[in-house]
Protein backbone atom coordinates (compact mmCIF):
# COMPACT_ATOMS: atom_id res chain seq x y z
CA UNK A 1 0.00 0.00 0.00
CA UNK A 2 1.16 3.64 -0.73
CA UNK A 3 2.41 5.75 2.05
CA UNK A 4 1.69 9.46 2.65
CA UNK A 5 4.63 11.38 3.98
CA UNK A 6 2.90 12.77 7.02
CA UNK A 7 2.11 10.96 10.31
CA UNK A 8 2.34 10.38 13.41
CA UNK A 9 4.04 7.70 15.69
CA UNK A 10 4.24 7.05 19.21
CA UNK A 11 5.97 3.89 21.47
CA UNK A 12 6.82 3.48 24.69
CA UNK A 13 7.95 0.88 27.46
CA UNK A 14 8.99 1.13 31.32
CA UNK A 15 9.84 -1.28 34.09
CA UNK A 16 11.01 -0.53 37.11
CA UNK A 17 14.34 1.39 35.73
CA UNK A 18 13.07 3.64 33.21
CA UNK A 19 10.75 4.62 31.03
CA UNK A 20 11.94 5.02 27.16
CA UNK A 21 9.20 6.87 24.95
CA UNK A 22 9.66 7.59 21.08
CA UNK A 23 7.67 9.89 19.09
CA UNK A 24 7.97 10.17 15.15
CA UNK A 25 6.26 12.70 13.03
CA UNK A 26 7.20 14.05 9.54
CA UNK A 27 5.90 16.62 6.83
CA UNK A 28 6.81 16.26 3.05
CA UNK A 29 10.28 16.49 1.60
CA UNK A 30 11.60 15.16 -1.60
CA UNK A 31 14.87 13.63 0.54
CA UNK A 32 15.03 11.65 3.79
CA UNK A 33 15.92 14.42 6.60
CA UNK A 34 15.87 12.78 10.17
CA UNK A 35 16.56 15.29 12.88
CA UNK A 36 16.57 13.50 15.64
CA UNK A 37 16.36 14.56 19.73
CA UNK A 38 17.36 12.32 22.56
CA UNK A 39 18.97 12.54 25.86
CA UNK A 40 23.27 13.64 25.30
CA UNK A 41 24.12 10.36 27.38
CA UNK A 42 22.99 8.14 24.14
CA UNK A 43 24.64 10.54 21.20
CA UNK A 44 26.63 7.21 20.46
CA UNK A 45 23.83 5.45 19.35
CA UNK A 46 22.66 7.93 17.03
CA UNK A 47 24.09 6.60 14.09
CA UNK A 48 22.00 2.93 14.66
CA UNK A 49 19.14 4.90 15.05
CA UNK A 50 19.66 6.43 11.39
CA UNK A 51 20.41 3.33 9.97
CA UNK A 52 17.11 1.47 11.73
CA UNK A 53 14.91 4.29 11.16
CA UNK A 54 15.93 4.22 7.06
CA UNK A 55 15.00 0.42 7.42
CA UNK A 56 10.65 1.86 7.69
CA UNK A 57 11.31 5.32 6.29
CA UNK A 58 12.27 6.29 2.78
CA UNK A 59 11.48 9.61 2.29
CA UNK A 60 9.81 13.40 4.49
CA UNK A 61 11.63 15.49 6.99
CA UNK A 62 11.38 13.16 9.89
CA UNK A 63 11.48 14.41 13.41
CA UNK A 64 12.38 11.82 15.91
CA UNK A 65 11.83 12.40 20.03
CA UNK A 66 13.44 9.72 22.57
CA UNK A 67 12.82 10.76 26.27
CA UNK A 68 14.34 8.77 28.67
CA UNK A 69 13.20 8.92 32.42
CA UNK A 70 15.29 6.74 34.91
CA UNK A 71 14.31 5.69 38.83
CA UNK A 72 16.18 5.85 41.96
CA UNK A 73 19.98 4.86 41.39
CA UNK A 74 19.34 5.08 37.93
CA UNK A 75 18.53 8.70 37.64
CA UNK A 76 21.46 10.18 38.97
CA UNK A 77 21.89 13.45 40.96
CA UNK A 78 22.22 17.26 40.23
CA UNK A 79 26.11 18.47 39.68
CA UNK A 80 26.94 22.10 40.67
CA UNK A 81 29.43 23.95 38.16
CA UNK A 82 30.88 26.98 40.79
CA UNK A 83 33.82 27.93 38.37
CA UNK A 84 30.75 28.10 35.44
CA UNK A 85 28.93 29.98 38.01
CA UNK A 86 31.81 32.61 38.73
CA UNK A 87 32.15 33.57 35.49
CA UNK A 88 27.90 34.49 34.86
CA UNK A 89 28.31 36.55 37.78
CA UNK A 90 31.38 37.98 36.88
CA UNK A 91 30.00 39.03 33.34
CA UNK A 92 26.54 39.98 34.39
CA UNK A 93 28.52 42.41 36.88
CA UNK A 94 30.47 43.57 34.09
CA UNK A 95 27.75 44.36 31.52
CA UNK A 96 25.84 46.61 34.87
CA UNK A 97 28.92 48.63 35.04
CA UNK A 98 29.52 49.35 31.05
CA UNK A 99 26.08 50.62 31.13
CA UNK A 100 25.39 51.64 34.24
CA UNK A 101 22.26 49.46 34.80
CA UNK A 102 21.41 47.53 38.08
CA UNK A 103 23.34 44.40 38.26
CA UNK A 104 21.76 42.91 41.63
CA UNK A 105 21.71 39.37 41.28
CA UNK A 106 19.53 36.85 43.12
CA UNK A 107 20.88 33.08 43.83
CA UNK A 108 18.03 32.16 41.10
CA UNK A 109 19.50 34.26 38.36
CA UNK A 110 22.63 31.69 38.84
CA UNK A 111 20.68 28.71 39.14
CA UNK A 112 18.93 29.57 36.01
CA UNK A 113 21.78 30.06 34.13
CA UNK A 114 22.83 27.19 31.44
CA UNK A 115 25.15 24.39 32.91
CA UNK A 116 25.28 25.95 36.16
CA UNK A 117 22.63 23.12 37.42
CA UNK A 118 22.38 19.60 35.41
CA UNK A 119 21.69 16.34 35.82
CA UNK A 120 24.52 14.24 36.56
CA UNK A 121 23.85 10.60 35.49
CA UNK A 122 25.78 6.88 35.73
CA UNK A 123 27.46 5.75 32.65
CA UNK A 124 25.66 4.18 29.85
CA UNK A 125 25.76 0.52 28.76
CA UNK A 126 25.57 1.44 25.03
CA UNK A 127 24.57 -2.21 24.26
CA UNK A 128 22.02 -3.36 27.01
CA UNK A 129 20.50 0.52 26.22
CA UNK A 130 20.36 -0.11 22.18
CA UNK A 131 18.63 -3.79 23.01
CA UNK A 132 16.56 -1.94 25.05
CA UNK A 133 15.47 1.43 22.63
CA UNK A 134 15.76 -0.42 19.30
CA UNK A 135 12.30 -2.38 19.71
CA UNK A 136 10.51 0.89 20.85
CA UNK A 137 11.85 2.31 17.61
CA UNK A 138 10.82 0.12 15.68
CA UNK A 139 7.38 -0.26 17.13
CA UNK A 140 6.89 3.42 16.81
CA UNK A 141 8.09 3.36 13.64
CA UNK A 142 5.39 0.61 12.70
CA UNK A 143 2.81 2.67 14.34
CA UNK A 144 4.39 5.72 12.37
CA UNK A 145 3.85 3.89 8.73
CA UNK A 146 0.55 2.81 9.70
CA UNK A 147 -1.01 6.13 10.01
CA UNK A 148 1.03 6.76 6.36
CA UNK A 149 -0.46 4.45 4.86
CA UNK A 150 -3.93 4.93 6.27
CA UNK A 151 -3.47 8.33 4.39
CA UNK A 152 -2.15 7.23 1.71
CA UNK A 153 -5.35 4.92 1.02
CA UNK A 154 -7.46 8.19 0.71
CA UNK A 155 -4.52 10.00 -1.64
CA UNK A 156 -4.56 7.04 -3.93
CA UNK A 157 -8.35 6.94 -4.28
CA UNK A 158 -8.34 10.85 -4.96
CA UNK A 159 -5.61 10.33 -7.46
CA UNK A 160 -7.45 7.71 -9.16
CA UNK A 161 -10.31 9.75 -9.22
CA UNK A 162 -8.31 12.67 -11.47
CA UNK A 163 -6.75 10.16 -13.52
CA UNK A 164 -9.88 8.66 -14.51
CA UNK A 165 -11.00 12.66 -14.90
CA UNK A 166 -7.61 12.90 -17.18
CA UNK A 167 -8.61 9.70 -18.91
CA UNK A 168 -12.01 10.63 -20.13
CA UNK A 169 -10.87 14.15 -21.17
CA UNK A 170 -8.03 12.57 -23.44
CA UNK A 171 -10.80 10.35 -24.98
CA UNK A 172 -12.86 13.51 -25.95
CA UNK A 173 -9.79 14.98 -27.63
CA UNK A 174 -9.31 11.88 -29.82
CA UNK A 175 -13.38 11.66 -30.32
CA UNK A 176 -13.50 15.36 -31.12
CA UNK A 177 -10.47 14.86 -33.94
CA UNK A 178 -12.58 13.54 -37.26
CA UNK A 179 -15.11 16.29 -36.35
CA UNK A 180 -12.44 19.42 -36.83
CA UNK A 181 -11.30 17.26 -40.10
CA UNK A 182 -14.81 17.54 -41.38
CA UNK A 183 -15.58 21.10 -40.61
CA UNK A 184 -11.95 21.74 -42.32
CA UNK A 185 -12.91 19.92 -45.09
CA UNK A 186 -16.16 21.56 -45.60
CA UNK A 187 -14.84 25.11 -45.12
CA UNK A 188 -12.59 24.56 -48.08
CA UNK A 189 -15.37 22.87 -50.09
CA UNK A 190 -17.66 26.30 -49.47
CA UNK A 191 -14.37 28.95 -50.19
CA UNK A 192 -13.30 27.39 -53.29
CA UNK A 193 -16.50 26.68 -54.13
CA UNK A 194 -17.18 30.36 -53.71
CA UNK A 195 -14.09 31.22 -55.62
CA UNK A 196 -14.67 29.14 -58.83
CA UNK A 197 -18.22 29.96 -59.31
CA UNK A 198 -19.11 26.94 -61.35
CA UNK A 199 -16.12 25.74 -61.97
CA UNK A 200 -15.21 22.62 -60.93
CA UNK A 201 -13.11 21.96 -58.03
CA UNK A 202 -9.85 20.09 -58.12
CA UNK A 203 -10.06 17.49 -55.30
CA UNK A 204 -6.85 16.42 -55.08
CA UNK A 205 -5.74 19.90 -53.96
CA UNK A 206 -8.38 19.77 -51.21
CA UNK A 207 -7.72 16.35 -50.50
CA UNK A 208 -4.18 17.24 -50.23
CA UNK A 209 -4.74 20.78 -47.83
CA UNK A 210 -6.73 18.59 -45.64
CA UNK A 211 -3.51 16.22 -45.34
CA UNK A 212 -1.14 18.58 -44.50
CA UNK A 213 -3.53 20.18 -41.71
CA UNK A 214 -4.59 17.02 -40.52
CA UNK A 215 -0.65 16.56 -39.96
CA UNK A 216 -0.77 19.86 -38.42
CA UNK A 217 -3.18 19.24 -35.52
CA UNK A 218 -2.51 15.54 -35.53
CA UNK A 219 -2.49 14.53 -31.45
CA UNK A 220 -2.58 10.59 -32.34
CA UNK A 221 1.02 9.98 -30.69
CA UNK A 222 0.53 12.59 -27.57
CA UNK A 223 -2.91 10.81 -26.87
CA UNK A 224 -1.70 7.48 -26.77
CA UNK A 225 1.69 8.63 -24.85
CA UNK A 226 -1.07 10.06 -22.67
CA UNK A 227 -3.36 7.13 -21.95
CA UNK A 228 -0.53 4.81 -21.65
CA UNK A 229 1.42 7.24 -18.62
CA UNK A 230 -2.10 6.93 -17.57
CA UNK A 231 -2.78 3.35 -17.12
CA UNK A 232 1.17 3.24 -15.61
CA UNK A 233 0.27 5.58 -12.75
CA UNK A 234 -2.31 3.41 -11.64
CA UNK A 235 -0.31 0.06 -11.75
CA UNK A 236 2.32 2.03 -10.15
CA UNK A 237 -0.38 2.96 -7.36
CA UNK A 238 -0.95 -0.71 -6.85
CA UNK A 239 2.61 -1.28 -5.82
CA UNK A 240 4.21 -0.96 -2.55
CA UNK A 241 7.43 0.91 -1.11
CA UNK A 242 8.47 4.45 -2.20
CA UNK A 243 6.66 5.54 -5.23
CA UNK A 244 6.72 9.08 -5.43
CA UNK A 245 9.56 10.13 -7.47
CA UNK A 246 7.96 7.59 -10.29
CA UNK A 247 4.52 8.88 -10.07
CA UNK A 248 6.71 12.67 -10.38
CA UNK A 249 8.61 11.56 -13.23
CA UNK A 250 5.42 10.16 -14.88
CA UNK A 251 2.75 13.12 -14.03
CA UNK A 252 6.30 15.59 -16.12
CA UNK A 253 5.47 13.03 -18.70
CA UNK A 254 1.47 13.60 -19.27
CA UNK A 255 2.30 17.54 -18.20
CA UNK A 256 4.35 17.14 -21.12
CA UNK A 257 2.20 15.68 -23.44
CA UNK A 258 -0.80 17.51 -22.78
CA UNK A 259 1.05 20.43 -23.77
CA UNK A 260 1.65 19.52 -26.96
CA UNK A 261 -1.94 18.45 -27.55
CA UNK A 262 -3.02 22.54 -26.36
CA UNK A 263 -0.32 24.04 -28.84
CA UNK A 264 -1.82 21.49 -32.08
CA UNK A 265 -5.41 22.73 -30.92
CA UNK A 266 -6.60 23.25 -34.67
CA UNK A 267 -10.37 24.57 -33.08
CA UNK A 268 -12.12 26.34 -29.24
CA UNK A 269 -12.86 22.96 -28.04
CA UNK A 270 -9.79 21.22 -28.39
CA UNK A 271 -8.31 23.92 -27.00
CA UNK A 272 -10.78 23.78 -23.79
CA UNK A 273 -10.19 19.95 -23.19
CA UNK A 274 -6.12 20.78 -23.21
CA UNK A 275 -6.79 23.15 -20.67
CA UNK A 276 -8.62 20.81 -18.22
CA UNK A 277 -6.40 18.04 -18.85
CA UNK A 278 -3.18 20.31 -17.88
CA UNK A 279 -5.62 21.82 -14.94
CA UNK A 280 -6.37 17.80 -13.63
CA UNK A 281 -2.85 16.81 -14.41
CA UNK A 282 -1.42 19.68 -12.24
CA UNK A 283 -3.92 18.72 -9.70
CA UNK A 284 -2.13 15.41 -10.03
CA UNK A 285 1.56 16.48 -9.35
CA UNK A 286 0.01 18.35 -6.36
CA UNK A 287 -1.24 14.97 -4.97
CA UNK A 288 1.81 12.93 -5.86
CA UNK A 289 4.13 15.22 -3.33
CA UNK A 290 2.21 14.08 0.00
CA UNK A 291 3.36 10.39 -1.34
CA UNK A 292 6.70 8.89 -0.05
Amino acid sequence: MIRSMTGYGRCETADDERKITVEIKAVNNRYADFNIRMPRRINALESKIRNLLKEHIFRGKVDIYITLEEYGDKAGALVYNEALAAEYVSYMRKIGETFGLDSKLSVTDIAKAPDVLTLGTTETDTDLFWNLLSPVIREAAANFNEARELEGGKLKNDLLLKLDSLEAYTDQVIAHEPEIMAAYRKRIDETVTELLEDRSLDESRIAAECVLFADKICTDEETVRLKSHIQQMKKELDKNGSIGRKLDFLAQEMNREANTTLSKAGDLITADLGIAMKTEIEKIREQIQNIE
